[in-house]
């Protein structure tokens, strides 16, 4: 019945778009980074869903689409663009390949992910998106996180020791309690993260924006902080 109904659906759009180039106008094909967002953004804007990650419109605009993109957190471009989408990694696949050996996950997509109290260790994250991602608990140590996004998610009580996280975006971070041992934050962006009994010990902050950065009981014991971007009386005493 699926199939039935999935055949269907390609026919018509088919005759859709073959009636849009005989009237002489092309009509606009947008990729999208899943099938899922696909779905939602076709049906925000009225458009025509080819059942992967194709949305089919007759006339585009831009804003909108953007805006439609931006509330399910969709990367997109126009069929035949060069542009390279920032494929999305559900949960699942992502724990099913650490499990299997796979440790490269560099430029995913985990915007949002859940993934509290799970082991990532020595993972290479360089590049990733994990804004609004909840990695609570979870042992990240030794990961490469380069030039990561993590604004805004929750990494309380995680272990990030000897961790790179160099250029990493981490505005906004819930990083309290966090065991930061050795890592390398060196220019890496901490505003107004919440640092509350994070462990530094030996953290490389050199060059790092710790502007509103919440840094109570952290214990800072051997941290490099040349050329930190700080407020005045932000360090604790």
């Amino acid at each position: 019945m699926k199939d039935f109904l999935r055949r269907t659906h390609s026919l018509a759009l088919n005759q859709l778009i073959g009636m849009k180039l005989l009237s002489g106008h092309k009509p606009d094909v947008l990729l999208f980074d899943s099938a899922v967002a696909a779905s939602d953004i076709a049906f925000m804007l009225g458009a025509d869903w080819d059942g992967c990650n194709g949305v089919v419109m007759p006339n585009r605009d831009r804003v909108a689409v953007n805006t439609a993109a931006n509330l399910v957190g969709a990367s997109w471009c126009q069929q035949g663009d060069s542009t390279a989408l920032l494929t999305r990694l559900t949960t699942d696949e992502l724990l099913r390949r650490y499990a299997i050996g796979d440790r490269n996950f560099a430029n995913a997509n985990l915007r949002c992910a859940l993934l509290c109290e799970q082991n990532l260790s020595q993972c290479n994250l360089t590049y990733v998106k994990l804004n609004f991602a909840d990695l609570s608990g979870a042992n990240l140590s030794g990961a490469d996180l380069t030039a990561a996004d993590l604004s805004d998610a929750n990494l309380s009580g995680a272990n990030l020791s000897q961790t790179s996280m160099y250029r990493t975006n981490l505005t906004r971070v819930n990083l309290s309690e966090v065991n930061l041992k050795g890592a390398n934050l060196s220019k890496a962006s901490l505003r107004d993260a919440c640092l509350h009994q994070a462990d530094l010990t030996g953290t490389n902050l050199s060059f790092a924006d710790l502007r509103g950065a919440a840094l109570d009981e952290a214990s800072l014991s051997g941290a490099n902080l040349t050329g930190a971007k700080l407020t005045q009386g932000q360090l604790p005493l």
